[in-house]
């Protein structure tokens, strides 16, 4: 399986804020977000071919049963259905943090999928980029599978006040009862940005939706392994 890196830290977004979780990140992805923060794990060959035993013992020393299988877009692993059986066998919670743009696939086991559809904020400044981008970044009729399947939470960054109405008439395309506090919404950077999380807290606080910050930034930088 290819792998960037597995680490041991804490989770830093979503609901699961704060809970020690063992981090699998797998490599490659099938968009090209103009923001990505792990543009390492897409890019370039920073990436070991790790069978999925070794990933086990790997993981198995540390005092957690979290998990959380990231990447890039971990659904692009064919091996992701075998490893997230492994984890399930051992009483692992297991959290896929997806695009939302690749269904989920036979018996996969997951726990919580935290699901990311990406804004038009994502867009690559490169026109080539764009449009192959664009192509793939929203598929309500996966982004239904993993809402139908799964426990599951909508984290959506955000990047200024537009953003909004675009995350509604999302909301509204997936023709679902959604609670509101599982509709996370992020400030985008790589920086703690308070003035850019105060509009976002004002619109949370009218619509019921969670904000959702990014503590591992705030504790570490943005830097790997954390």
């Amino acid at each position: 399986m290819k792998i960037s890196e597995i680490f041991y830290s804490i989770q830093g977004e979503g609901r699961l804020t704060g809970v020690p979780s063992v981090f699998i990140r797998t490599f490659g992805c099938n968009l090209k977000c103009k923001w990505c923060d792990t543009i390492y794990e897409k890019w370039y060959s920073d990436w070991q071919d790790i069978p999925i035993d070794r990933i086990i013992n790997s993981i198995n020393k540390y005092p957690t049963k979290y998990v959380a299988i990231t990447g890039g877009e971990p659904m692009l692993s064919e091996e992701i259905q075998e490893l997230t059986c492994s984890l399930a066998s051992l009483g692992k919670h297991i959290t896929i943090e997806t695009s939302g743009t690749i269904p989920p696939r036979g018996g996969l086991k997951c726990s919580l999928a935290s699901i990311s559809p990406k804004l038009s904020n994502s867009i690559p400044d490169n026109p080539e980029l764009a449009k192959l981008h664009n192509q793939k970044r929203i598929n309500i009729d996966y982004i239904r599978e993993w809402i139908d399947k799964y426990e599951y939470q909508l984290k959506f960054v955000i990047c200024d006040e537009n953003d909004i109405i675009e995350i509604q008439n999302i909301i509204s395309n997936i023709k679902r009862k959604i609670p509101p506090e599982k509709i996370l919404l992020m400030p985008e950077g790589i920086v703690n940005n308070n003035k850019q999380g105060n509009y976002i807290v004002e619109f949370c606080k009218k619509h019921g939706y969670s904000y959702c910050n990014r503590l591992h930034i705030d504790l570490f930088g943005n830097k790997r392994g954390t």
